[in-house]
């Protein structure tokens, strides 16, 4: 059976419940799957999709409950790694503003190395990779740069979200500039915030696949050849965390459906990103990326009441 892969991290978020609060004046957090790549991974298999994480968490309980959400929402954990570093923790809060305070407990996600990932088991047609800290240090970027040529080269695929993350490159701005350019050049299809357009739509004139996510204004797409704003859905959103990750499982789940990637026409392209629109839309909705995350059923259902 082919399947969609995603590479990256999984990690657990605690999240703040005190509005206005600093970490360091915080005092209850609840506890969550997450980690973008995991996020696209288990949107592709709440939507029916046939999708495997490939990963490392520590052989701890946080690791145990992160494998078994994941396995929950559908997704083949087999080349789940389980190391003897801690599984990655990381802390957000919401200050005065809406500004966000975070910090970061990097752990078993970054110690991924090359000899411990078993892709070669998997009739891959789609591989997606959006880590937000794969390109961040050894031995995971080098990881994570040669899975991706490796599958390039066997004709697989390749989505790409660069999910810019400013909290975690601080001062290293122009490395990771230049490391996003890596993965620009061997991506097929690529997902973007408008932010992240304003740093690097320059460089991807030639990709066949271009997505820039909007919020409520919708969603900008291109094929090189021809262009269109796609609108999005009004809805009370609630919280918007993971809606562009539940984007890119839709838009990935749909191609894979597809016989052959090819023939996708642009039409077709647009009917995607609309469906893709809605997919991100719902997970607003409700608070928390991945369990806000709708099944198959509950996106036909708001088509057809809508």
């Amino acid at each position: 059976m082919k399947k969609i892969v995603c590479i990256g991290e999984l990690l657990v978020d605690f999240f703040c419940t005190e509005t206005n609060k600093s970490l360091t004046d915080g005092s209850y957090y609840i506890k969550q799957a997450g980690g973008a790549p995991a996020n696209v991974c288990a949107a592709i298999a709440k939507l029916g999709g046939h999708a495997a994480f490939c990963g490392k968490v520590g052989n701890d309980a946080f690791g145990d409950y992160l494998e078994q959400v994941m396995t929950e929402a559908g997704v083949d954990m087999s080349l789940l790694v389980r190391g003897k570093e801690p599984t990655t923790l990381a802390f957000v809060s919401r200050t005065a503003g809406g500004e966000r305070d975070f910090m970061f407990n990097r752990g078993a996600d970054e110690m991924l190395t090359m000899e411990e990932v078993n892709i070669e088991q998997l009739d891959m047609r789609i591989a997606h990779f959006g880590s937000a800290t794969a390109l961040l240090s050894s031995p995971f970027y080098e990881t994570y740069m040669e899975s991706m040529r490796m599958m390039k080269q066997r004709g697989v695929f390749i989505s790409f979200d660069p999910n810019f993350r400013a909290d975690l490159w601080k001062g290293r701005e122009e490395t990771y500039d230049l490391r996003v350019k890596e993965c620009v050049d061997l991506a097929d299809f690529i997902k973007m915030s408008e932010e992240e357009f304003t740093r690097y739509g320059q460089q991807v004139p030639n990709c066949k696949w271009f997505a820039v996510t909007k919020g409520e204004q919708g969603t900008w797409i291109s094929n090189g050849l021809e262009e269109a704003l796609i609108e999005s859905i009004s809805i009370q959103a609630v919280d918007t965390t993971g809606a562009g990750d539940a984007f890119v499982g839709a838009m990935l789940k749909q191609i894979s459906d597809y016989p052959t990637l090819s023939d996708i026409s642009f039409k077709e392209f647009k009917q995607l990103t609309a469906f893709s629109n809605i997919v991100g839309a719902l997970v607003c909705t409700e608070v928390g990326a991945m369990t806000a995350l709708p099944s198959m059923k509950d996106v036909l259902s708001y088509i057809k009441q809508s």
